[in-house]
């Protein structure tokens, strides 16, 4: 990228720069390519943090079928993190990934889950974990609170039969001859997955991320204490993709040798390590084995570390710097955190990353971990919290003595615990990447680039006021 005009000679952040429009020769957004080409086989730049209150195996799994990659957090013990991981792997690639209860449950269980919202629907089993029926989601929202899923199934929802899904184009053409929204997708009378017509639609315009054998990818974090080659093996054997060494101070003598230590083991999967913010930072990481590394210290909407410790860096100048250093290494960065709108991970991408990690803007959405909660206006909502948060450190450690547990807690920084509202025009996983990728995909069409290379050699920056930053957001009412 170049900047247009001179060169700044102070640190940046994404709300003081902005892409000014190039020479294009790229006719349509579809024509854009966003592979990152990392290593990780991704086919989107999106990678979902690895917060507890962001990435668990369900938004991994849908991220995945929609291109990006999901980080599952280090903070689950070994074992669910292993059983986690196989779960992922085990998920439709074809398919939406159905919500199950069992026909004793409640609507209000039921609504923990889904809004109620069309495109979106709850499988019904028996008591024996058999196909008892589907409702629509819709079908919840004036049920008692208290009523039995059971109760509500009046005569069956139509359901596709899979062997009849040749292609995306075939499952949403089933879909309008049917009159349907949303069914359950059936293979010789088990539920192998749901279908919607949107989703039915997104299959055709958005690769999978897979691996060789076609099942979706899937990454996971670990810290940099304990028996990290041994974490690292039992991950590996699990079937994970790309492997995270995360910890808030990257640049430490602790993940130096955590990461060449794993690096040692030639487990023959792209390591991503950090989190850092300059370019020796990088240069000691990719020396040490990384592949990848984690760009970010301080801009996350849940991270209390710039106001506690004065530490950090703004999150442009961060990852413009650390991208080129990568670049000349053989390596990539990702940039972690600050994304506030579409425009900031274009610019993430234009600054040199490969990909953009986002945390709390996927918090508030159907698929990430938690459950669905209603406050007294009728807005859904979630818990999100930060991961140096006395909640995430008490989740952490909870198996230490009270003693050792109390010390580390007194210490902890960030938000424990913060509402994030699902936005009603787009509560899934999925209505955001939309929503985040055609605005990308539009970035690369107005520098003239057709490649994720293209855009980072294109792409020409501009240095804007707060004013300026604020002339560009739409007016919140009418004139």
């Amino acid at each position: 990228m170049e900047f247009y005009g001179e060169a700044p000679t102070f640190d940046l952040t994404y709300s003081d720069v902005f892409l000014v429009p190039s020479r294009s020769g790229v006719a349509s957004r579809l024509d854009v390519s966003l592979a990152p080409g990392d290593g990780t086989g991704a086919q989107l730049p999106i990678v979902s943090a690895n917060m507890n209150s962001v990435t668990g195996p369900r938004l991994a799994a849908t991220l995945a079928r929609r291109g990006g990659l999901g980080v599952l957090p280090q903070d689950m013990p070994l074992q669910r993190l292993d059983a986690a991981i196989r779960w992922v792997k085990e998920r439709p690639v074809a398919f939406d990934i159905p919500v199950e209860l069992g026909a004793d449950a409640t609507v209000a269980e039921a609504l923990t889950l889904l809004p109620t919202l069309a495109g979106h629907g709850i499988v019904v089993t028996d008591t024996d974990g058999g196909y008892a029926g589907c409702l629509p989601a819709t079908d919840l929202e004036h049920a008692l609170p208290d009523a039995r899923l059971g109760d509500l199934l009046h005569g069956s929802l139509a359901s596709i039969d899979a062997d009849d899904v040749t292609d995306p184009r075939a499952a949403f053409d089933l879909l309008v001859a049917a009159d349907l929204d949303f069914a359950p997708v059936l293979r010789h009378g088990r539920v192998v997955g749901t279908l919607s017509r949107t989703s039915a639609l997104r299959s055709t315009l958005y690769s999978p991320s897979v691996d060789a054998s076609g099942r979706l990818l899937v990454a996971a974090a670990i810290g940099i204490n304990g028996d990290v080659a041994a974490k690292a093996r039992a991950l590996a054997s699990a079937g994970v993709d790309t492997l995270v060494l995360d910890t808030a101070h990257g640049h430490q003598e602790g993940m130096l040798r955590a990461l060449a230590t794993v690096k040692g083991l030639g487990l023959g999967i792209p390591l991503v390590a950090g989190n850092v913010v300059t370019s020796v930072g990088v240069s000691d990481l990719v020396a040490a084995g990384a592949d990848i590394v984690k760009v970010g210290v301080g801009p996350g909407a849940m991270c209390t570390t710039r106001m506690m410790t004065a530490v950090g860096r703004p999150q442009f100048s961060a990852v413009l710097e650390t991208a080129e250093t990568a670049r000349d290494l053989g390596a990539h960065v990702w940039a972690d955190g600050g994304v506030r709108y579409p425009r900031d991970v274009a610019l993430a991408l234009a600054a040199g990353a490969a990909s953009v990690m986002i945390g709390s803007w996927f918090a508030g959405t159907v698929e990430a971990p938690g459950v669905l909660r209603t406050d007294a206006d009728g807005g859904l909502y979630k818990e999100s919290w930060g991961m140096a948060s006395t909640k995430a450190v008490q989740e952490r450690f909870g198996r230490l003595d009270p003693y050792e547990l109390a010390r580390k807690t007194l210490f902890a920084e960030g938000i424990s615990s913060s509402k994030i509202y699902l936005d009603p025009a787009r509560p899934s996983l999925e209505d955001l990447l939309d929503m985040i990728i055609s605005g990308v995909r539009s970035s690369f069409t107005y520098a003239g680039a057709a490649s994720l290379s293209q855009f980072r050699e294109r792409a020409l920056v501009g240095l804007q006021s707060a004013s300026g930053y604020e002339e560009g957001k739409a007016l919140p009412v009418s004139w």
